[in-house]
């Protein structure tokens, strides 16, 4: 038997109703301009949004941001202290692992670029300058030169990073939600994580601060406890009173 007949008799051994459903399956995607498979049902792309209750507190605390919880940290935001005989530096950055980057603006060549703090609605998709190494959020300075304080993220509440990271060698657009208050009696600053979400679908903008609907998934609330070393004896005298003080914000 040739082959011609063999599909012949193949393709007639099918009912008539399937003929007549594969038929109006082209007629369809043939007036729309595409192949009968670009109609085949795709994976529904959501957020994915992890609330968080986590104090990032000095002289050497850090959270290891995990967006997909499948173990490897996408990034890691730092609250640092260093100091010697006649000044002191604090330090709130987020730390970009390779192939990562976080939406920021160029301050100085040698200097990291400052992390933007975007307001809830806002957009964050390819379109965004983003920077593939540490960035700063805030800084304080005390020392022979004065005192003086920098950054995006000086005495915010509910502002977001805006982040992109790699699954499986794809681009997926994140947000980290944070507040953060820098004092000056005693000199520090707090920061604490309140959450954070990602788009599952590949190269897709995401809204800073979208949490609720129906394609939104959300995951227990991370409470880990930062690490953090002992402080040195000048930041002690310069004094740490951690999450108390948000403790009278609520």
């Amino acid at each position: 038997m040739s082959r011609s007949r063999r599909s012949a008799r193949t393709s007639s051994s099918l009912p008539k109703s399937t003929h007549q459903r594969l038929n109006m399956y082209a007629l369809a995607a043939g007036a729309a301009g595409v192949s009968v498979l670009a109609l085949a049902p795709t994976a529904d792309a959501k957020i994915v949004y992890t609330p968080a209750h986590v104090s990032i507190l000095g002289p050497r605390g850090l959270y290891n941001l995990d967006f997909n919880h499948d173990g490897i940290t996408d990034f890691t935001i730092t609250n640092t202290t260093r100091s010697n005989t006649d000044q002191a530096f604090w330090n709130l950055f987020v730390n970009c692992p390779q192939g990562n980057a976080v939406v920021g603006t160029f301050v100085y060549r040698g200097f990291p670029p400052d992390a933007r703090a975007f307001f809830a609605g806002a957009p964050i998709g390819p379109h965004e300058p983003f920077f593939s190494r540490d960035a700063k959020l805030a800084t304080f300075y005390y020392g022979g030169g004065g005192a003086s304080s920098h950054g995006n993220w000086l005495n915010v509440t509910n502002r977001y990073l805006g982040m992109k990271f790699q699954i499986a060698g794809q681009t997926h657009y994140g947000w980290a939600r944070l507040r953060v208050k820098v004092t000056k009696n005693p000199i520090n600053i707090y920061a604490e994580l309140t959450g954070y979400a990602y788009e599952t679908a590949a190269d897709t903008p995401i809204v800073a601060g979208k949490t609720t609907g129906a394609d939104v998934e959300e995951m227990p609330e991370a409470r880990s406890a930062p690490s953090a070393a002992p402080a040195t004896l000048g930041v002690l005298a310069m004094g740490s009173r951690g999450p108390a003080i948000w403790r009278r914000e609520d």
